[in-house]
């Protein structure tokens, strides 16, 4: 038991770093003056390559815990109830993504913003949660490699064939649907390739899980992690150029172009192995709430950066217009804010949805007395306008 909580801590301490890192990266990358954004900058050069590892890592860390929790449980198949629950989550999450695009004020007028049907990280992360699901329910009565092998394939697939299904256009799908497989509209993220960074978190759970009994379980996988991490990182490109070269397959040579998704990947297994070997330093429980916190610390973020509802945001007023000597502080000053905000929310949250309900009741009540107090007036003057209508058609009797 107590090897399990260890590695669920030190995901969650992953998950705390990557959202804290998100965070800062909005921010900066939001509200930073161009004209500093200087790619031969060593400073600037080192944050805009850490911040490209974020999104792996959380869509990594993501299928990680979410299938370590569906392996968890004794059920198989539909009979988990890990799986009724994942479906739910994962609705859930695209319903928020939605709900934080949308603009009140525009509702009001009648109008729904193209913005609104933009995807972002929340609408994927859900999507991907039921594809790992759809493939767990399908493997459940087969042999037990079939589930491993199918998300290590979805992977692989999705990386491989990138710079091939990148360049469609996807127009002939509805606006709202063509944004989760393309940027062209805006959207900030798309299902695939991110679905391929969850599916290889939940193949390493798959992994994590089979030898959770073994002695020098971590020592191993820190090694292997190390390995694999630093091979993509150095080796796969000009792997790639040697494919292409053997084969004459073109596709081997526009990936190593523009090779991104493995090198992210080995990012996020080096990110894996120095939180593992970290660990021990890193145990604290604000580190572990955070971790758990992160969907609420996201919401807030937004609402907050972007300004959810009302348009009213820090982007509205300071898009693109901070030098680094006021970005800088003004991030670290977010990053507690939101997540000061967020550690607040859990302590409170049974009392704050017990008072929202108690509103939402009593407004629903409200509305009731109130169209009680309405309906005999309606009848009256509709009977009366029916009346006065019927002697106007009413032919005169000569």
């Amino acid at each position: 038991m107590k090897a399990k909580t260890t590695r669920l801590f030190f995901i969650d301490a992953i998950r705390a770093w990557a959202i804290l890192m998100m965070l800062q990266g909005h921010f900066i990358d939001g509200l930073l003056d161009p004209i500093f954004r200087d790619s031969d900058n060593m400073v600037f050069s080192t944050w805009l390559y850490f911040r490209g590892i974020t999104a792996p890592v959380f869509f990594t860390v993501s299928g990680f815990i979410f299938t370590y929790l569906l392996l968890r449980a004794p059920q198989l198949g539909k009979e988990n109830p890990r799986v009724r629950k994942g479906i739910r989550r994962g609705f859930q999450l695209l319903l928020i993504g939605y709900l934080l695009r949308m603009n009140l004020l525009g509702m009001l007028q009648g109008e729904v913003y193209d913005a609104f049907y933009l995807v972002d990280v929340l609408h994927c992360i859900g999507l991907s949660l039921l594809s790992i699901i759809g493939i767990y329910v399908f493997s459940s009565k087969r042999p037990s490699y079939v589930f491993p092998s199918l998300l290590l394939m979805t992977t692989l697939l999705l990386f491989v064939f990138e710079p091939i299904y990148k360049q469609w256009s996807f127009d002939f799908l509805p606006y709202a649907i063509a944004n989760y497989f393309t940027k062209v509209n805006g959207s900030v993220f798309t299902i695939i390739p991110w679905l391929g960074y969850a599916s290889i978190g939940a193949f390493v759970s798959v992994l994590f899980n089979r030898f959770k009994t073994y002695k020098h379980l971590y020592p191993a996988a820190i090694g292997i992690f190390l390995a694999v991490g630093a091979s993509l990182i150095f080796l796969s490109s000009p792997a790639f150029v040697n494919l292409f070269k053997w084969t004459g397959i073109l596709l081997f040579k526009q990936i190593e172009l523009n090779n991104y998704l493995f090198i992210r990947l080995g990012d996020v297994f080096v990110v894996f192995a120095l939180f593992m070997l970290a660990q021990a330093a890193l145990k604290h429980k604000t580190i572990l709430k955070i971790g758990s916190n992160t969907l609420s610390i996201y919401v807030i973020h937004f609402i907050i950066l972007y300004g959810s509802f009302t348009g009213l945001g820090l982007y509205r007023f300071f898009d693109h217009s901070l030098s680094p000597v006021v970005a800088i502080p003004g991030a670290i000053a977010f990053m507690v804010v939101c997540t000061g905000l967020a550690l607040q929310y859990d302590k409170r949250e049974q009392e704050i949805k017990t008072t929202l309900q108690s509103a939402l009741l009593k407004g629903i009540s409200h509305v009731v007395e109130i169209w009680k107090t309405l309906v005999p007036i309606f009848r009256e003057v509709f009977r009366k306008g029916r009346n006065f209508i019927f002697k106007l058609v009413r032919p005169q009797r000569s």
